[in-house]
């Protein structure tokens, strides 16, 4: 062998070792925002900092946190918004100043290190949308090749319905309406870019929807005797979430890409929910992220990638009570509002479970059987909720005769409890078709009958 050949390849070994150095198994955080209680920028960073995260997730380009996180020695992920990923995608101007604008000010004292192009756009946007993705990562990072940036890794974070079947895992493939035309064109990308596969698994949504069929222990890390034998790999599994990210190293391996590194964009476990959603608990929400700690730093890699690390986010800094969606979106706090523990976490998995306090034991890991009514929340703002009244009312069938002058439920007479009646009656008329009991976060599920004297609340019987 040449001493050129023989410098080609130690150099292409320490460029692998340095890399793979560079990623630490310790998990770090996603910032969310999606809250109108939350601390300021500084103050939130400072409790980043203190629970000893070494990278944090935020989904923009916010000015106050990146200023924030400078000389913090804290990785950073960015991320671009959906919205802009068409216009992006044609436009290498728009792209540039993007970058000019959202990047250069902060970087390199800001330590920004990926960048995501959109947040779940397969599951997220229209269609329409899709073939716009690659090309838009592309240009930006044609555009951070401009301005010099080299150490920024392009990407996408994608949810695990990109994949059509999943289980047995090495049986696993991307859904035939995205896997030509977009994931394959975005898996060469990568590949040649030396990025990742940017991943959201969350063993919480398989299992609550087919609690009878999969463990509830498998599913938080902790079953001892329950294993899945994969019969195409004879890979043997112990957990759900080593089974969800190998179905997406199988898939990829099908298109030709065998090599791509899995980072886990979001993973977590909701400490909260509505009434009728099983397992949202503080009990199972600690359990699953002190062992998931535990799993990717004392036992790095899964049975198809046996000890590659695997980059990570929890799932999230807040509990962010104006998130859209069922109660689990507004649960997935490792913090509350105002700083002080949802339960206790070690993102360095060295604390013993016996030094943490006590967990309050879980009351909904079977499924709730009984009446549910849909109410007001406390607290909300009496203008939005007369304007979600109004909306219920306007649908379905005599929604809201009871609550009209002189009739049993109109009394007493406030926008709190005529809207409380509304929407319980709405939920009751359209929830077996998709209603849910929300209204822009103004309502809340109850099992406490609400129901006074001779007006009787409609309700949901699960």
């Amino acid at each position: 062998m040449s001493l050129f050949s023989l410098f080609l390849l130690f150099s292409i070994l320490l460029n692998i070792i340095s890399n793979t150095s560079a990623f630490s198994s310790q998990p770090g955080i996603c910032y969310g925002q999606l809250g109108n209680n939350l601390p300021k920028p500084s103050k939130s960073i400072s409790l980043i900092k203190s629970l000893n995260a070494k990278r944090i997730k935020i989904y923009d380009t916010n000015p106050q946190i990146l200023t924030a996180l400078k000389n913090t020695n804290l990785q950073v992920s960015i991320m671009l918004p959906n919205e802009l990923i068409t216009n992006i995608s044609t436009n290498q101007t728009l792209s540039d100043q993007w970058i000019k604008s959202n990047v250069l000010p902060y970087y390199p004292q800001t330590l920004i290190r990926y960048l995501l192009i959109g947040n779940e756009i397969i599951s997220s946007t229209p269609n329409s949308t899709w073939l716009h993705l690659v090309p838009a990562m592309r240009r930006i990072k044609h555009s951070l090749k401009k301005f010099r940036i080299k150490k920024i890794k392009v990407g996408t974070s994608s949810a695990m319905d990109v994949l059509e079947t999943s289980f047995p895992p090495s049986n696993a493939a991307f859904r035939k309406d995205i896997a030509v035309q977009v994931i394959k064109p975005m898996l060469r990308f990568l590949n040649r870019t030396g990025s990742f596969f940017f991943l959201d698994v969350y063993p919480f949504f398989p299992w609550s929807s087919d609690p009878v069929n999969i463990n509830l222990d498998y599913a938080l890390f902790r079953a001892s005797n329950v294993t899945v034998k994969d019969p195409g790999s004879g890979l043997v599994y112990t957990n759900l979430f080593d089974q969800m990210v190998d179905a997406v190293y199988f898939a990829m391996e099908k298109l030709g890409f065998p090599d791509i590194r899995i980072f886990i964009a979001e993973t977590g476990w909701p400490n909260g929910g509505d009434v009728d959603q099983i397992g949202a608990n503080v009990f199972n929400a600690a359990t699953y992220n002190r062992n998931f700690i535990k799993k990717v730093i004392e036992k790095p890699g899964t049975p198809a990638r046996p000890g590659l690390i695997l980059p990570s986010f929890l799932f999230a800094l807040f509990n962010e009570n104006i998130k859209p969606g069922p109660g689990t979106e507004r649960h997935f706090g490792l913090l509350y509002p105002n700083g002080s523990w949802v339960y206790e976490i070690d993102l360095l998995g060295k604390t013993p479970e016996s030094e943490f306090k006590a967990l309050p034991p879980p009351e909904n890991n079977e499924p709730y059987k009984g009446k549910i009514w849909c109410v007001a929340a406390r607290g909300s703002n009496v203008t939005a909720l007369g304007e979600a009244l109004s909306y219920a009312c306007s649908q379905g069938n005599r929604t809201c005769d009871p609550i009209q002058t002189g009739k049993k439920c109109f009394k007493p007479d406030s926008v709190f409890w005529h809207a409380s009646y509304a929407f319980s009656s709405y939920w009751a008329q359209f929830k077996k078709i998709g209603g849910t009991c929300y209204f822009n976060g103004l309502a809340t599920q109850t099992a406490k009958d609400p129901s006074y004297g001779s007006c009787k609340f409609p309700s949901v019987t699960l």
